[in-house]
């Protein structure tokens, strides 16, 4: 593995459900070697590169998806409830991690076998209510001895891999581990740099449960400019229409346009735009109208943020099981970078500003 990869395996793999962060912030603190790290109140890591100037703030949340104990059954199964937004079909069968105050225990997620069930009910969709997680054990006694725990968080049980063409990489928690990574190289690099302004970076927490890292370190950092780094959506795969996605592994950064709770600044959009085509770098367009990401927060801060999403595509959110593609994620990186060297007081005041007359 080269240093990207093992960036990418080192964050798909930690551990980080939204309200229990501190593995993934761990991780994320051994990785950022620059600027100074703190934290807000809930969690979010700040990493504080310095410099004058304006104050750009890139951000990527560290949380994932998952679940929490709700009950012990007598028999010892475990009732759980989603933290994120799970669809009942991908979470049967899947192997979960329970984080106990004891250690991890392994366990899958279960249900009816389809010999016990009517000929009625196979074809319908069996509901998250209707699940349990077996860890293996025959009682509650049993289950709490090994120190499960109702409230206890429920990590997915995924490990990261480079497939076959060694270009496209799968793993849990791409969304959005990818952007923290992406986080991550653009800060190394633009550390090097005489730059004319103040860069931030921030892997926010529980964006998955009501973007709320993204509200408390906006306070903190108090941005003139955003860059929100995220997952995009891909849509080269069967049954999904050109109106519903064109993106594609290897199309290059995602730049997006809306989402359900915002509309991304139009002279920001046009800025990094600009900067693409000098670079020679296709970019690609996303569309989320029923989805949102952190940036619904950070561009309503103060007077105002001047926001823009910049994503590397992934098949298969929210799911155990994500794939992207390197090229995009390497574009990406450059495109930041460079967007961000061309960044001044008098650039994003005229980002920023509005014609009166």
């Amino acid at each position: 593995m080269d240093s990207v990869e093992q960036l990418l395996k080192d964050l798909s793999d930690a551990h980080g459900v939204s309200g229990a962060e501190h593995e993934i912030r761990a991780v994320l603190s051994h990785h950022l070697t620059v600027g100074e790290l703190s934290t807000d109140k809930l969690g979010s890591l700040i990493c504080d590169l310095g410099g004058d100037g304006p104050r750009v703030m890139l951000m990527a949340h560290m949380d994932e998806i998952g679940f929490m104990v709700r009950n012990i059954t007598k028999d010892g199964f475990i009732k759980f409830i989603a933290i994120g937004g799970w669809m009942d079909q991908v979470v049967l069968a899947q192997r979960v991690i329970v984080k106990t105050r004891s250690g991890d225990r392994l366990g899958v997620i279960g249900a009816r076998a389809p010999h016990l069930t009517p000929p009625d009910e196979r074809n319908k969709m069996i509901k998250q209510e209707n699940m349990y997680i077996d860890i293996g054990c025959s009682s509650k006694d049993e289950v709490e001895a090994l120190g499960v725990r109702v409230g206890d968080f429920i990590v997915p049980e995924g490990k990261f891999d480079i497939l076959a063409n060694g270009k496209t990489y799968m793993g849990k928690a791409l969304d959005d581990r990818v952007g923290c990574a992406v986080m991550v190289e653009v800060l190394k690099r633009l550390a090097r740099e005489d730059l004319g302004t103040h860069v931030f970076g921030v892997a926010s927490a529980m964006e998955e449960v009501g973007t709320r890292g993204a509200v408390t370190a906006t306070n903190i950092v108090r941005p003139h400019l955003a860059f929100i780094l995220e997952a995009g959506l891909a849509g080269d795969v069967p049954n999904v229409g050109e109106d519903e996605s064109t993106e594609k592994l290897g199309g290059g950064p995602v730049i997006g346009l809306m989402d359900y709770n915002m509309l991304y600044h139009n002279k920001l959009r046009d800025f990094v735009r600009a900067v693409a085509d000098d670079l020679g770098i296709g970019t690609q367009v996303e569309f989320m109208p029923r989805g949102s990401t952190d940036g619904s927060k950070v561009h309503i801060y103060g007077e105002g943020v001047p926001t823009l999403t910049l994503a590397v595509t992934t098949r298969y959110f929210h799911s155990h099981n994500a794939i992207m593609h390197r090229d995009d994620f390497d574009q990406t990186v450059k495109l930041l970078v460079e967007v961000i060297k061309r960044l001044d007081a008098a650039t994003v005041d005229d980002i920023s500003a509005f014609d009166i007359s």
